[in-house]
């Protein structure tokens, strides 16, 4: 038997059994230990110093959010400043170290394995998608929405006096004119100046509110005006208003027979930089002289009307018709909305001339015949394609390079950094960082989260074959309350408004349709000295076929009134019959050319035509 001795016993080892921990305090505070005891003194002294500071300043805690914030950022600070030199101590040992440069390796591959994996997916799901609806005759790129080149010999555009219009700021071939380059003296002969005369109150009527013009609110301006200045003609004792205000604006005479002539050319194409690498820096000045010479036009047609001219009104109102025409074919969903104001601008002296019955058979016919041809609802659906595009665009421009400048610019903040914190730059700045370094796949999801909208929602609202427009797929249509992930980021930004645009097209061509079967009563007045009992009676003999109504697609409600008028309506955005009745915004009285819908509610109540009682 081998007797084993246990050489671990012994006095000194008992004595270290029996001895007794050290308390905390004894203990070394080196490493760890160290770092853990000053972050905890810092932290505590940064504690008393708050509450030091609240009692000098009689700040209550309950007020001190200002404090607080402050005290939040430093204890941030401070904390990462010793998990930082904790972190450094770890890594300067070399066996740690090693482990750290193959733990960043892995990381970095993950990272570039989602970056990749990422990129395809978006690319591959984006390509798919166009594929298999360019099969269906859809178009994706902005170039396909371009209107073709035209002949200058043929276009109105490149006309003088269009080009004055736009001459300034860019070139006969669309290259934008520096700035330091631009003349102080140059004429734009379509800015058609009218003294000035109060918007608001200018005496302009308004059909959706069934109210005629009232030209004494020019002739009086034109007449102050002349004691100080001779920009008008006045003769020396009033006329009756219409024949003041034709001669006030006699002065433009010569520019609008030039412009007629002009108008006479069959196209209008003119030269936009589609080219522009950020589509949102496409110059449009053509669209507020178009705008303008609209409006002048209206007052002398609503003039030649008062003043028994109704054959130069005709004429105005067709060449206002024919300027709105040359945007029609712009892929920019703005030109659309410029050509419906300026469709309304026109429709206000068409109205009067029904009221007063100044229209003759002839003219009645040549103004259906005009009328006949627009389609705004076609108009909304190729503004929609063209904003799909357009919106793409806008991606590729942001995605290419100096992602976080580029981004700051679009939102028109600044981008440098050295007013970061501000308010209210700093969401959009924050935003701008994220996108910078969000991978490519990510913008192509964005293009295809767009388009997907698009193709459930957006082409869906017009339906131009059976002449239809549905509000119940806008109430549902809200972008905004989509719940954000990266791939839909931009359609948040870019789609919201689209829906409510739908409003305006429906109204315009609800309008038209109105216009056309006021103009077709009117005939029947004429041939038969009364207006009809219903609708009916006007096929096909005073217009080839009754338009029904773009909401619901139920016949335009109307009804003979005891003053041998009638009423005629369109039920409305609600798709409800109010039995006629007009809504009228809060705070009414907006300008006459500041919108379509000046101051009607265009969501509620029917869309009314009606004359002023007798």
């Amino acid at each position: 038997m081998i007797l084993i001795r246990d050489a671990d016993t012994g006095p000194s080892q008992n004595k270290f059994m029996d001895e007794k921990p050290k308390s905390i305090w004894k203990k070394s505070w080196t490493g760890w230990r160290g770092l853990l005891l000053g972050w905890l003194i810092l932290m505590t002294v940064l504690l008393v110093f708050f509450f030091i500071l609240l009692a000098a300043t009689g700040t209550p805690v309950a007020k001190s959010d200002n404090e607080l914030w402050l005290l939040g950022v430093i204890g941030i600070g401070v904390t990462l400043i010793f998990l930082l030199a904790a972190f450094i101590r770890w890594v300067c040992c070399w066996r740690n170290f090693k482990r750290f440069l193959f733990g960043l390796a892995c990381f970095a591959t993950l990272i570039a394995l989602f970056y990749a994996e990422e990129d395809w997916r978006g690319k591959h799901d984006w390509e798919k998608f166009k594929r298999e609806w360019e099969a269906k005759g859809e178009h994706f790129d902005f170039k396909d929405f371009i209107p073709p080149p035209v002949p200058d010999d043929q276009n109105f555009a490149m006309t003088p006096i269009a080009y004055s219009s736009y001459g300034n700021l860019m070139t006969r071939d669309g290259k934008i004119i520096p700035f330091a380059q631009r003349k102080t003296n140059w004429v734009d002969r379509l800015q058609f100046d009218l003294g000035d005369v109060d918007l608001a109150t200018n005496g302009i009527g308004y059909w959706a509110k069934g109210t005629l013009s009232d030209l004494t609110v020019f002739q009086t301006h034109y007449r102050e005006l002349a004691a100080k200045t001779n920009l008008f003609a006045v003769p020396p004792q009033p006329q009756m208003p219409a024949q003041d205000v034709l001669l006030a604006l006699s002065k433009y005479d010569s520019t609008i027979e030039e412009l007629r002539r002009a108008a006479e050319l069959p196209e209008g194409r003119f030269p936009l930089n589609y080219d522009n690498e950020n589509p949102a820096e496409i110059l449009l000045p053509h669209l507020a002289a178009l705008k303008r010479s609209s409006r002048i036009l209206q007052i002398r047609a609503i003039a030649e009307l008062q003043n028994g001219q109704s054959d130069k009104a005709l004429a105005d109102v067709l060449l206002s018709m024919r300027l709105s025409d040359f945007v029609r074919d712009e892929p920019t969903l703005i030109s659309q909305l410029v050509r419906i104001a300026m469709t309304d601008i026109a429709m206000q002296p068409v109205y009067e001339g029904l009221a007063k019955h100044e229209w003759s058979e002839a003219q009645l016919a040549t103004l259906d015949s005009e009328l006949a041809k627009q389609d705004f609802l076609q108009d909304f659906n190729f503004g929609m394609r063209c904003e799909r595009a357009f919106s793409a665009r806008i991606i590729d421009y942001l995605g290419r390079k100096n992602r976080y400048q580029r981004f700051c610019e679009l939102f028109g903040v600044t981008w440098n950094m050295d007013d970061f914190s501000q308010s209210p730059n700093a969401a959009v700045k924050m935003q701008a960082a994220a996108f910078s370094v969000m991978p490519a796949g990510w913008l192509d999801q964005n293009k295809l989260s767009i388009a997907q909208m698009h193709e459930k929602f957006l082409l869906h609202i017009a339906d131009p074959e059976n002449h239809l427009v549905k509000p119940e797929i806008v109430s549902s249509f809200d972008p905004s309350k989509e719940t954000a992930t990266p791939y839909n980021l931009f359609g948040k930004f870019l789609l919201p408004a689209l829906g409510t645009s739908s409003k305006r097209f429906a109204r315009e061509q609800a309008v038209v349709d109105l216009a056309r079967t006021a103009i077709a009563l009117e005939r029947c007045r004429l041939a038969h000295g009364e207006f009809p009992e219903s609708l009916d009676a006007l096929a096909p003999q005073f217009v080839a076929q009754i338009p029904h109504d773009v909401i619901g697609g139920q016949p335009l409600k109307y009804r003979r009134t005891d003053d041998g008028q009638f009423v005629l309506y369109s039920v409305g955005w609600n798709e409800t019959d109010d039995g006629g009745a007009v809504v009228f915004k809060k705070g009414s009285g907006s300008s006459w050319d500041e919108s379509p819908s000046r101051d009607v509610e265009i969501e509620q109540g029917d869309w009314v035509w009606r004359y002023p009682a007798k």
